[in-house]
């Protein structure tokens, strides 16, 4: 994933790519109902894992140690997952309530997870030997959840990925520079064996896009100090799979060929970690975030997320209209750590009860506020009370001009609102750690 790194001296580099360049897009049918399917299921799982995590000190190891290529190499003797069991990583994200996965396939240190023909540092170079990307897409299949495939666009060990014109990657020894032209078609050609070789693909997850850009600020412009060749690549995936959503965290507006706009741990609008100063688009919404506070296995990071936490990101990102991929950094031997499981065992108790005032649901006619956000679907408004207030609350402006019904959707105890010329007054129920969201459920017309 993303973090900071300022080099100064790229701000005098020549920009090559504007929008103006991008041609329009159209998608298909199937593409737009894919999109209809996304924003309706509102929750998946992210994966980052990979040789990095035999580190225990995130994905950004490599670069972060300036742990030189040929040293880097080694750990593909290591990497002998015997605990992983792809059913159970799935079964435990469905349980979760979790719809689709996003796995990495291939993170910024370039090594592959499946059985690639055009790199030797893939997965069957190592001990374990076996392709991990389509143990996990054919569960998916089986299980019923939808897969998404991760794809860094940058990579911190080929001589033929510009690193001499990126903002990271300096320090892993490289003093080769070869053809830029051959790294795209070596993108391509992988794109192609992962839109070909494991059935439906939901979605393509680019990330590595801002190493060639200044750093992230309100005033950036939407270019880049080399030629992506961005569109031949959205090209080629929406020709394999026409409903496939391409998405790319790239910390701007979207480009052309885009089918859904993702945020790096912000709810859309918010800007908390100072990557997100996009303008929030018309395209189906998701937030990415962890569990913990790592992407990739951190030995340690034992801060993970508390249920009303977890709870509270979910409803957060139902209620600014977007979807919340949550992420799960695996150990090196194949199995989640305990916190983890228990944080989505929990997850999967409380979504019984409220799935309905997620799934299904679009964001409510206000953004999120201090007592907590508004989801919504056809002839029911659902009020997320995620810390109650001392005093009731007034709404106005409420789009609608009688409500029928209005209870607790835990138990359907009926709570009192009143509405009157447009304005719902509603007392906030009490939360516990146990129960962090008091769902008030109002039938409209």
């Amino acid at each position: 994933m993303k973090k900071a790194f300022v080099i100064a001296s790229l701000l005098c580099c020549l920009f090559v790519t504007s929008q103006a360049q991008f041609q329009s897009y159209t998608p298909t049918q199937s593409n737009l109902e894919a999109r209809e399917w996304f924003q309706n299921n509102k929750f998946g799982m992210f994966i980052h894992w990979g040789l990095y995590s035999i580190l225990g000190d995130g994905e950004w190891a490599m670069n972060i140690q300036n742990i030189h290529v040929k040293d880097y190499n080694k750990l593909e003797g290591f990497f002998n997952p015997v605990s992983f069991n792809a059913h159970d990583w799935v079964a435990k994200a469905k349980n979760a309530g979790m719809k689709y996965i996003t796995l990495v396939t291939r993170h910024h240190d370039g090594f592959s997870m499946w059985d690639t023909k055009y790199s030797d540092f893939n997965i069957m170079h190592t001990p374990y030997h076996k392709d991990i990307v389509k143990e996990i897409a054919d569960q998916c299949h089986k299980q019923g959840l939808k897969i998404f495939f991760y794809y860094s666009l940058l990579d911190w060990r080929r001589t033929d990925y510009s690193y001499w014109t990126g903002r990271t990657g300096k320090g892993t020894g490289r003093t080769e520079k070869g053809n830029w032209l051959d790294y795209i078609q070596f993108m391509k050609n992988q794109l192609t064996e992962l839109l070909t070789n494991y059935g439906k693909v939901s979605g393509i997850w680019f990330d590595g896009y801002w190493d060639q850009m200044p750093e992230e600020s309100k005033d950036r412009k939407d270019s880049t100090f080399i030629d992506w060749h961005i569109q031949e690549l959205y090209t080629l995936i929406h020709k394999l799979q026409p409903d496939c959503m391409i998405g790319n965290n790239h910390h701007m507006t979207p480009i052309p060929g885009e089918d859904f706009q993702m945020f790096e741990r912000d709810i859309p609008g918010q800007n908390a970690h100072g990557l997100s100063f996009q303008k929030v688009s018309q395209l189906p919404l998701e937030t990415c975030a962890t569990l913990n506070d790592s992407w990739g296995f951190t030995l340690k990071d034992d801060h993970y997320k508390t249920l009303p936490e977890f709870v509270g990101m979910l409803a957060g990102a139902a209620c600014s209209n977007a979807n919340l991929l949550m992420n799960i950094g695996p150990m090196p031997n194949g199995l989640f750590a305990k916190p983890f499981n228990k944080a989505l065992d929990s997850m999967g108790t409380w979504i019984k009860t409220y799935g309905e005032s997620i799934y299904g649901t679009r964001g409510g006619y206000i953004g999120l506020q201090k007592w907590g956000g508004i989801t919504q679907k056809t002839g029911k408004v659902y009020l997320h009370i995620l810390k109650p207030q001392d005093t009731p609350v007034t709404l106005t402006g409420f789009p609608h001009k009688k409500i029928k019904a209005s209870y607790l959707l835990r138990d359907k105890t009926p709570i009192k609102v009143s509405l009157k010329s447009g304005a719902l007054t509603f007392t906030t129920p009490q939360v516990s750690e146990a129960d962090p969201d008091a769902v008030i459920v109002l039938e409209v017309e």
